[in-house]
């Protein structure tokens, strides 16, 4: 693996040298630069610090894994590949994401799984292990995210206007929706067998990723939140 120390590096720099690596290769001392991996579909990349906005923009297959927490907009619009975040993320993880899978072992900042979609076989993951800032899945179209609120004690695992013109996909929170207050388009249920097994793979994978027990988890309990029209905003137009 090669080993590319971006202590005096921009991000102009940083992201040629990951582009010219023969190979998987391990970033130390990241500290702030954006855009990294953007649109790659190749190399795998390790990343030990604190990356920039805009991780895996674009991202097209590569595997991208950091050691530590993230900034905004980490997978804006990723197509393809994998993001796992060891720490916590910013405002708007996944926004727009049309494919691949995110883990983010902590917590999400506002506006997380905002406009994703999904085509026929495209269909993203956005996974966070904490709790979910306010806005989470806003106008979302397709995918699936869920939100385990593990550590999160009394806290609700998403804060407020969860959902807001939701009109595809799902959303999951492992704990009881109590406290939360989802708009009036949606429809919220317990979790029957069927969704769990469905849920299951990323949830395991989730636990296998970041050393927590997968079966304790899909023991739990949890809600499943679905539009109820195709066409959320129906009721705002008259018909001719």
């Amino acid at each position: 693996m090669k080993k590319i120390d971006a202590k005096e590096m921009d991000f102009t720099a940083l992201n040629a040298a990951i582009r010219e690596a023969d190979g998987p290769c391990c970033v130390e001392n990241c500290l702030g630069q954006r855009f990294i991996g953007a649109g790659m579909k190749e190399p795998d990349i390790e990343i030990f610090g604190i990356p920039g906005n805009a991780l895996g923009a674009y991202l097209a297959g590569a595997q991208i894994t950091v050691r530590g927490n993230a900034q905004d907009a980490v997978g804006d619009t990723m197509n393809d590949g994998s993001i796992v975040i060891h720490g916590s993320v910013g405002d708007a993880v996944g926004y727009a994401m049309r494919g691949g899978e995110i883990y983010v072992r902590g917590n999400a900042g506002y506006r997380a799984g905002i406009h994703m979609k999904e085509y026929r076989e495209k269909k993203p993951v956005l996974v966070i292990g904490g709790c979910a800032g306010s806005f989470l899945g806003e106008y979302q179209a397709g995918g699936l995210i869920l939100v385990l609120a593990l550590g999160a004690g009394e806290r609700p695992p998403v804060s407020n206007f969860p959902c807001t013109g939701m009109h595809g996909g799902r959303m999951v929170l492992r704990k009881d929706a109590a406290g939360v207050k989802f708009p009036a388009g949606v429809n919220c249920r317990q979790a029957t067998p069927e969704d769990m097994e469905s849920l299951s793979p990323y949830i395991r994978k989730f636990a296998a990723l970041f050393d927590y027990d997968g079966e304790a988890l899909l023991a739990d309990r949890y809600t499943v939140i679905t539009p109820d029209s195709r066409n959320p905003y129906k009721q705002m137009y008259v018909a001719n």
